[in-house]
């Protein structure tokens, strides 16, 4: 098992002689990890052995206690396929609980940066001594299948949300055709393992009607050969009474799943979207009729993970990583709205607007210090204050790189910052 430890302020490869660390190791999400990034689970993982004890001991119980007296009442082979059934039947329920929550459920790759707003070039020019502010909008609107809808940023993956994507508060990634997240299985619901959690709930109850069924059969036949009452022939097989209980209840919850979730296919909803009521006063632009959306889900090809968690941090992600109350910088100088500010769950969206301000420079370097020209010290030096929090200063749009100047009172040097300004004000005169 791997947990993603918790980030470092200094640069976590030392020396250049180091190996870059894999992705999996320094994933920004809540997820585990096993089998050196095989396996990704959800942060609340230790639900899954609840749900492998619930599905495997009331299995073993029925063979102990049902199965085996059944192999003596049927003809040999007879009642031996009734053990062997249901043995297999439970391994390949358990298979399909395996790989609903441990695979990428349709994981979006963040950005090392907010996108620059569209129609940007780069070249406006900028007069009055003011810093230009630019808004991204926090929604934009997308066609699907003829029908207008709308898409979300999102603060914490810096990135326009895809249609029918959300951002899980749980495991913290934005995830493809989000269903939900379940606690039984320890996993997001999205994209790449809906059809098996689909196949695992129902399956589950076909394992639970067949354990009630034979449950049944056993009381049954000892009602035949002793020639009793059904109330003297539960009391000679009590594990029968605690089964036919025990998955009476389960198949209404796992029953019940399977229904509704047949709805949400036959109609091309998900769970997060069929709870918010979206397409009650709309046409759904998903829907493409009842059978077409079957094949959606179980014939269409599983498309590939977006995320690559064995490979190699790339060199210009691993030496740049930003510590927390820096600020997020784009190629072009915009620069995350929330800088500074704290975060509620590491996700800023809750109440939070967006905004980037253009910086007057190219600052993919960036990483908590920015360097300073003499030329461009005549307006003074406008300092960081608090947690990397900026002010705008009189800058270029156009120019190509950054002029800027950190306080004395941050760099705790006021002497050596004097002699410094002085000297570059005599050179630019």
């Amino acid at each position: 098992m791997y947990i993603v430890p918790p980030p470092k302020c200094s640069d976590a490869r030392g020396s250049g002689n180091m190996a870059a660390p894999r992705i999996y190791q320094t994933w920004k999400g809540s997820n585990v990890f096993f089998l050196q990034g095989r396996f990704i689970f959800g942060p609340d993982y230790r639900s899954l052995l609840l749900t492998i004890f619930l599905i495997a001991a009331p299995v073993i119980v029925f063979c102990v206690f049902v199965a085996r007296k059944l192999m003596d009442d049927f003809s040999h082979h007879l009642g031996i396929s009734i053990m062997v059934i249901v043995v297999a039947y439970t391994v390949y329920v358990l298979s399909l609980l395996l790989l609903t929550s441990g695979r990428d459920p349709g994981i979006i790759p963040r950005n090392a940066h907010p996108p620059e707003p569209e129609g940007f070039d780069g070249s406006i020019e900028v007069g009055g001594g003011q810093t230009p502010q630019l808004r991204l909008p926090r929604m934009k609107d997308v066609v699907v299948n003829g029908i207008s809808v709308k898409i979300k940023y999102c603060d914490t993956c810096m990135l326009y949300r895809p249609p029918r994507c959300s951002h899980c508060s749980i495991c913290n990634n934005c995830v493809e055709r989000f269903d939900h997240h379940c606690p039984w299985v320890g996993q997001c619901i999205g994209k790449r393992n809906y059809r098996f959690f689909f196949m695992f709930v129902f399956s589950t109850t076909l394992l639970c009607i067949y354990v009630f069924a034979f449950c049944c059969l056993y009381i049954k036949r000892i009602m035949d050969f002793e020639n009793t009452s059904v109330w003297k022939a539960l009391i000679k097989t009590p594990a029968s009474i605690v089964l036919i209980i025990y998955t009476f209840i389960s198949v209404w919850f796992v029953g019940g799943l399977t229904v509704f979730h047949l709805y949400l296919i036959s109609t091309n909803q998900t769970t997060y979207e069929n709870f918010r009521y979206r397409y009650d006063r709309r046409a759904n632009p998903y829907n493409l009729g009842v059978v077409n959306n079957f094949k959606e889900i179980f014939f269409s090809e599983m498309t590939p993970s977006k995320n690559k968690f064995r490979a190699r941090v790339p060199e210009e992600e691993g030496s740049t990583g930003l510590g927390l109350g820096q600020a997020r910088v784009g190629p072009a100088g915009f620069v995350s709205p929330n800088m500074g500010r704290a975060t509620v769950g590491g996700d800023l969206e809750m109440g939070a607007k967006a905004s980037w301000r253009d910086m007057g420079g190219n600052m993919a370097d960036f990483e908590g210090r920015l360097s300073s020209e003499p030329q461009e010290e005549k307006d003074g030096a406008e300092g960081l204050e608090g947690r990397g929090v900026m002010h705008p200063r009189r800058s270029s749009w156009g120019r190509k790189s950054g002029s800027w100047e950190i306080s004395p009172e941050v760099l705790g040097m006021p002497g050596e910052s004097e002699r410094n300004s002085s000297s570059a004000t005599q050179g630019t005169r």
